[in-house]
């Protein structure tokens, strides 16, 4: 019975909810604010004291944007081999790894695997890209973006970012990431989508769990947490990522005490490392959140304050769109 209650009033304030979130979208539109160093949790903890000081190397760069970049090329995985040859962390090929790597932990040797020395050379790099096109027009940031992918000549050819689409995409996905990663200034702008997300979560409520169900057909319009939170966001026209760490960073991140519906919520075994996350749910607010739990349970409310709680998501399109995907799709 107090269970059914419990649920009951759940039910009863997602009207309210839908409202609060749209008035909140209306009338705080504006309201985020810059951001300067790393979110709290927002990249591998051995990671952010090595980020916050190499990407403060010039003015160009800056921690998130290094992380935004570290983050596409390898997913955090110093053992990331590509198949076009390009290694580590920062994924330098090695030729050009002769001439920018970095000997950042004092061992003697730049190593190609060693993060701390992978992380110094890919914002020398930058850096050194930064000042060969100094003198072009425009932001200075994205110029260097654009020099990393299309090389240096080419952008001063161009008097600017080239127009390559290939260029085009790589800069704009690397600065609407870096704002996942960065630490925001003020409130973290509402999201207008988050009351239709909400919606189609709710309609899932007493379903039973799915591992790897999408909702589909063939799987009995059942769902994992993941699939949930893809599935909802799909209803209003944003693609995410299919598994929960990679949801991670669709968006900034805002504190626990400015969580407003439609946030993703995310738990981890390891809370210095959003690697180590392992479920996802959708917040509707008052400290609970809709969730598909675990096997043998239903799509349900449940509390998010749990010793695991590491950290939550405010969903932007822009930031779904600029997350690297498996096979580049």
């Amino acid at each position: 019975m107090g269970a059914g209650v419990g649920i009951g009033l759940c039910l009863g304030l997602l009207g309210l909810l839908f409202f609060a979130v749209f008035t909140a979208a209306l009338n705080l539109g504006g309201a985020a604010g810059g951001a300067v160093g790393l979110a709290k949790g927002a990249v591998p903890v051995a990671y952010q004291p090595l980020i916050e000081k190499w990407g403060n190397l010039c003015p160009a760069l800056s921690p998130p944007l290094l992380a935004a970049q570290l983050y596409t090329e390898s997913n955090w995985k110093p053992d990331a081999r590509s198949p076009a040859g390009a290694l580590g962390l920062a994924q330098f090929i090695p030729e050009t790894w002769a001439r920018y790597g970095v000997d950042a932990n004092g061992d003697g040797k730049p190593d190609i695997w060693e993060p701390a020395d992978a992380i110094a050379s890919a914002a020398t790099y930058d850096c050194a890209l930064s000042k060969d096109v100094k003198g072009v027009p425009g932001d200075a940031t994205d110029n260097m973006l654009a020099a990393y992918n299309a090389g240096p000549y080419r952008v001063i050819q161009a008097s600017g970012i080239p127009r390559i689409s290939e260029t085009q995409g790589y800069v704009k996905s690397i600065r609407d990431l870096e704002k996942s990663f960065a630490r925001p200034v003020g409130r973290v702008a509402p999201s207008q989508q988050a009351a239709g997300a909400i919606y189609f979560a709710q309609e899932q409520l007493g379903k039973p769990y799915l591992w790897g169900g999408e909702g589909t057909k063939e799987d009995g319009g059942r769902f994992d947490c993941s699939g949930l939170t893809k599935a909802s966001y799909a209803s209003v026209g944003i693609e995410l990522p299919r598994v929960a760490n990679d949801q991670w960073n669709a968006g900034p991140h805002p504190k626990r005490d400015e969580l407003m519906p439609g946030d993703l919520v995310f738990f981890a075994h390891n809370l210095n490392d959003p690697r180590s996350i392992h479920h996802v749910g959708l917040y509707v607010g008052g400290g609970y959140m809709i969730n598909a739990p675990h096997t043998g349970a239903v799509n349900r409310f449940d509390k998010i304050d749990t010793p695991d709680y590491i950290g939550a998501t405010r969903v932007t399109d822009a930031g779904a769109k600029a997350l690297p995907r498996p096979n580049g799709v």
